[in-house]
């Protein structure tokens, strides 16, 4: 599976980070990771920017990192559907000399130091996509063309070495490659061209990662718990009757514990009981836990002090990325 990191992860990582000591061991790689996700980010958003300022003669349905369900997960940066083809675009934005391997599948890097960095193809990546979607295409009994271009999201990104049969592109390049695609042979109808695109839609699954305590092995004893206050961002707000109250920059908030539950669940795990709602947030009164926690409409089980509430996945899976367009 290729685990595509996007908003979820980047918040997840801020969050974590800021309730770390200033010396934890880990703050260093996560910082590298927050970079690596925020590169990514601008790198896609450049090329849905070329979209925004494109229009095309013919029908064409964009969407933007898109996962839909099948027996293997799969995520794609950008798919642009046509009643005669489909394009896969993998969006890569890595600074320094690249350098596009064959044997074996590699992306080499390299920086104005001389440092080396290697990192899985995305023509590797790009294939894989491509067959995944044709397979998810023949199960709905769907012909269609399907081709693919790796895209540098910047001109700084210079090329030492290409993909020997991959095309490559830059932003500005996608355009005049998707007009000059064929447009011959069986085509689909209007209606069936509009129920496949809600079908793509509909079979979406937004990806969830691991929370960040899981994913980098970090005691959970090594966060700091708290109120964060969403005004000035310091960790501490103290709950009076109806609301939260922040003593560094004197912010009120009466729905301050809804975006700490939420870095709960991004720092922590995807339960969470009476006792570490308390604990986190830093309250004594357990029914004004209970009362905190009910009013999240969370399913949950179990009775009394051993009642555990599951954070359901989509109170914090965002969907607004995907983007149809005609």
């Amino acid at each position: 599976m290729k685990n595509r990191d996007h908003s979820l992860t980047l918040e997840g990582l801020v969050a974590a980070q800021s309730r770390l000591s200033a010396g934890h061991p880990l703050l260093p790689v996560m910082a590298a990771k927050q970079s690596s996700v925020e590169a990514g980010i601008g790198g896609e958003e450049r090329v849905a920017e070329i979209f925004r300022r494109h229009s095309f003669s013919f029908a064409n349905h964009l969407f933007h990192d898109l996962s839909p369900s099948s027996n293997e997960n799969f995520q794609m940066d950008t798919v642009a559907l046509t009643p005669w083809f489909g394009v896969l675009l993998e969006v890569k934005n890595i600074s320094g000399e690249l350098e596009f391997k064959d044997n074996p599948p590699q992306l080499i890097r390299t920086k104005e130091d001389g440092h080396k960095d290697g990192f899985e193809s995305p023509v590797v990546q790009l294939e894989r996509n491509h067959d995944l979607l044709g397979t998810w295409l023949r199960c709905r009994n769907i012909r269609l063309p399907i081709y693919g271009a790796v895209v540098l999201a910047y001109p700084k990104q210079i090329v030492a070495v290409p993909p020997v049969k991959t095309k490559l592109l830059f932003p500005s390049l996608i355009p005049p490659y998707i007009r000059s695609l064929p447009q011959q042979g069986r085509k689909l109808d209007h209606e069936t061209f509009n129920w496949l695109s809600a079908e793509l839609l509909h079979s979406h699954q937004p990806f969830i990662p691991k929370p960040i305590s899981e994913a980098y092995g970090i005691p959970l004893k090594d966060f700091k718990p708290g109120v964060r206050c969403g005004r000035c961002g310091r960790i501490g707000m103290v709950k009076l009757p109806r609301t939260w109250y922040c003593p560094f920059c004197e912010a009120t908030d009466h729905l301050a514990h809804e975006r700490n539950l939420r870095e709960w669940f991004l720092i922590f795990k995807r339960t969470i009981t009476n006792r570490e709602c308390r604990e986190f947030l830093g309250v004594d009164d357990m029914q004004l836990a209970k009362r905190i926690l009910t009013s999240m409409d969370w399913p949950s089980t179990g009775t009394f002090r051993n009642r555990t509430y599951e954070i359901k996945l989509s109170d914090v899976s965002k969907k607004g990325n995907i983007i149809i367009r005609q």
